[in-house]
């Protein structure tokens, strides 16, 4: 099934609600899964998540450059997006300098 539109606008809202209560420095408990430059690169991510473990089993720091390159960078971001709704504590997100603030 697609996501619609709102579904997504609802899930950035209640994502966007999360950052602005996280502070702009993060503490994340170990043992932590760091991961960095995925580029949209979805299945990467999703290979990523099997080797690694699944959320919310393990920790997992994104190091940012969720976006670019890939063919699939929407769907990368969103993902992580559930993630982080989802898992708050499990998954921290820093943006790169791929990402704006306009996202």
């Amino acid at each position: 099934d697609l996501i619609t539109e709102s579904d997504v606008k609802s899930l950035c809202a209640k994502a966007r609600e999360i950052f602005l209560e996280e502070g702009n420095v993060q503490r994340v408990d170990g043992p932590v899964i760091i991961c960095g430059d995925i580029h949209g690169q979805f299945y990467d991510l999703k290979e990523l998540f099997r080797i690694g473990g699944e959320c919310p089993e393990k920790n997992y720091l994104f190091m940012g450059d969720f976006v670019d390159r890939g063919f699939h960078s929407v769907e990368t971001f969103l993902l992580l997006l559930c993630l982080k709704v989802r898992y708050p504590d499990r998954i921290t997100l820093i943006r790169g300098n791929h990402e704006s603030r306009e996202i």
